[in-house]
């Protein structure tokens, strides 16, 4: 892999490789994967199914994030108005204000910090019953991701959940034939995009397309502020490369987007999305491989070009 500190600028096809071995990285960690990863400021690109439309669960938090700040940018919230959580009628999860046990009071800013940093579902909808799914579908739609679209709060989405799971409860998302019939894993059922779509708006972000450079700040600052390093971070080890973005998670679906800022000003927004073969929670190595894949890929759009191996190959 390329030394993080050296910037080259390979043309928009330089690396033909690399979509080969982030398929074999994806088949070898048992994950059917797609990822778009491109240079924000020269545009050269890494298409590893990058149309595919694909689950987003919990990434589409950061499209929820985006039309905040459009809001607030146009006068039609503050971001520091105060919002009620009751203790009981909570979105579940195991995050945040979701885990909590008490009423609490937050600001808009705040629940959205909550939202990105660890997930927050209840977070989330709260700040969805004050922007609503209009507003965040004409977000999306004004920033050209033609094939983004949520169609519904996350609330409605873990209980479609429930509900496919019928009276077996949380165990029988074990079995895989349960985990099929689940309308939280197709995208023509639940909120969804592409990959391309993800790293669009990602671009858009760090450039300050979609807001004033004021709330793009405020955006990149919390998208910086995630927890979660198990993911896309674990492919950039290095103190002076820093990785800000969102996760997403279902059964047997795993997935990151985010940017990646290296110290010689190389800024690349890269967009993961996975399906397990096996149905169990806890996998590391599918986790793993999302950091591994954007790797690939950054790395390649890093190279000027394709570069022999001593095994007399093309890497």
């Amino acid at each position: 892999m390329t030394d993080p500190r050296t910037r080259h600028h390979p043309g928009p096809h330089a690396h033909p490789q690399a979509r080969d071995r982030i398929r074999a990285a994806f088949a070898e960690a048992g994950v059917t994967g797609w990822l778009h990863a491109v240079d924000i400021d020269s545009g050269a690109q890494i298409d590893a199914g990058a149309d595919r439309l694909v689950v987003t669960a919990s990434v589409h938090k950061l499209c929820l994030l985006v039309a905040l700040h459009q809001q607030a940018e146009a006068g039609r919230l503050v971001l520091t108005e105060q919002t009620e959580c009751p203790r009981d009628g909570r979105t579940a999860g195991p995050t945040g204000l979701a885990a909590m046990l008490d009423a609490a009071r937050v600001s808009l800013r705040d629940a959205a910090y909550l939202m990105v940093a660890v997930s927050d579902n209840t977070a989330a909808d709260l700040l969805l019953e004050r922007v609503g799914l209009d507003a965040v579908n004409d977000s999306t739609r004004r920033l050209g991701l033609t094939r983004t679209h949520a169609t519904q709060t996350f609330r409605e989405f873990l209980a479609t959940i429930r509900e496919d799971a019928g009276n077996g409860g949380p165990q029988a998302l074990a079995d895989p034939q349960v985990v099929a019939r689940l309308r939280a894993v197709d995208p023509a059922r639940t909120n969804r995009s592409t990959p391309r779509d993800m790293t669009r708006l990602l671009g858009a972000i760090w450039r300050d397309e979609a807001c004033t450079p004021e709330h793009g700040a405020a955006i990149r600052r919390l998208l910086g502020l995630q927890v979660w390093p198990h993911r896309l971070a674990s492919g950039f080890p290095f103190d002076d490369v820093l990785v800000a973005g969102k996760t997403g998670s279902a059964p047997t679906v795993r997935n990151e987007v985010g940017v990646v800022e290296y110290p010689d000003g190389g800024r690349y927004a890269v967009a993961v999305f996975t399906r397990a073969a096996s149905p169990a929670a806890t996998l590391p190595a599918a986790d793993a491989v999302i950091g591994t894949a954007a790797r690939i890929a950054v790395d390649a759009l890093r190279t000027p070009g394709p570069r022999a191996t001593g095994r007399g190959t093309i890497d």
